[in-house]
């Protein structure tokens, strides 16, 4: 990083070089030949020939945003590196001391921007995961800790949900098994908008908390865990489920229901014989809607179980990787007593533990991402 011009006189050859340098530092495309192609999508996006066609619709809107982030970006740091040439040479060449130190004191702001751009831009720039715009199914069960860790499983979807709502994304729980207390022995969802992996692929595993619950009488400290599994949504042209190899059962819904649960077989269980996954749901209102999301799950757990082996057959891959598979690795801690969260993949930590259980993540997740360009991911 550190492309801001830090010498004495500027000149029109060293903007010149300065941008070719931005350019080859991030191999990034001219911005305009950029905006044709932007220009392009859109029309495909109005083009009533694709107005059926949903996933590539959804395919070309993924895109635009893309390509719209970085126009936007790149012009705003081209903008902020002129504007601090500008102000270096005014600094060094006018007679108005006044002048020159408030040039200065412009460019220290700008320096910043500058910084806080070219991470911005290196995020927006870096090898794609070819999972990275697809929509997404999180799976979220108590472990260790009774109660209390159905109540934290409960915390986390609250969380996740804040979260997604604050990105304009879209949920849909498919399937949940509450406890006692207001929690959740088992939820499952999916989450629906733009680049959801992208931003929630770094969730997979267990999640720690130590506080003191509400049931204990002494003020004592509990540990506690729950476990996060992010699927990348699989669809029917990523994965062929012949229908020979599946088992339906079908069975009355459990836990609170509504005015047909708990009376008609409507839950569904879907059972791929070949690798032995399996998917229930019971939180749709019919059998066919049930087996529909029972089918979803199941998809996504099949292709989510060929990664994971990839990811392990790829031995040198894995010890580079942060963690976005392996749900038996103790990836972050939730520490009530300190107000801190500990990300234990890139050893840092956060305070104002109640906002992020709010839904502010923002800031843990583009640490992840940043970590996840030094340590070149995907290659």
């Amino acid at each position: 990083m550190g492309l801001y011009y830090n010498g004495t006189v500027a000149n029109l050859q060293f903007y010149q070089n300065l941008l070719i340098s931005l350019t080859n530092r991030y191999d990034m495309r001219n911005i305009e030949n950029l905006k044709t192609e932007l220009q392009e999508i859109e029309q495909e996006i109005v083009n009533p020939d694709n107005f059926s066609d949903g996933p590539k619709i959804k395919k070309l809107n993924n895109k635009k945003a893309e390509l719209t982030e970085i126009i936007e970006v790149s012009e705003s740091l081209v903008s902020n590196q002129k504007q601090f040439i500008e102000n270096e040479t005014l600094a060094t060449s006018s007679d108005d001391e006044d002048l020159a130190e408030m040039a200065r004191e412009e460019n220290t702001e700008i320096k910043d921007n500058i910084a806080k751009l070219e991470k911005e831009l290196a995020l927006l720039l870096r090898p794609k995961d070819p999972n990275d715009e697809k929509d997404i199914i999180v799976e979220i069960r108590a472990g260790a800790g009774g109660d209390e860790s159905g109540l934290f499983a409960g915390d986390l979807f609250r969380m996740y949900s804040r979260y997604a709502e604050k990105q304009d994304w879209a949920i849909k729980i498919l399937d949940s098994h509450p406890n006692t207390l207001n929690g959740y022995k088992e939820i499952i969802f999916e989450i629906t908008g733009s680049s959801v992996y992208a931003n929630m692929k770094y969730e997979s595993g267990v999640h720690r908390v130590q506080r003191t619950p509400e049931t204990e009488k002494q003020g004592r400290i509990h540990t506690s865990t729950a476990t996060v599994a992010i699927l990348p949504q699989a669809e029917e042209v990523d994965l062929e489920i012949k229908k020979e190899d599946l088992r339906v059962d079908t069975f009355a819904a459990s836990g609170p229901g509504g005015q047909s649960v708990n009376t008609t077989m409507s839950a569904v269980r879907v059972t791929h014989i070949p690798t032995g996954v399996v998917s229930s749901c019971q939180d749709q209102k019919s059998q066919l809607q049930n087996k529909e999301q029972a089918m979803k799950v199941l998809r996504s757990r099949i292709l989510q179980a060929k990664e994971e082996k990839k990811q392990k057959e790829s031995s040198e891959q894995r010890k580079g990787q942060i963690g976005t598979g392996d749900r038996s690795e103790k990836i972050r801690t939730y520490n009530f007593p300190q107000d801190r969260i500990t990300d234990h993949r890139i050893k840092k930590s956060w305070s104002n533990l109640e906002n992020i259980l709010d839904g502010d993540l923002d800031n843990i997740i583009q640490s992840l991402q940043e970590e996840d360009i030094k340590r070149g991911l995907f290659p």
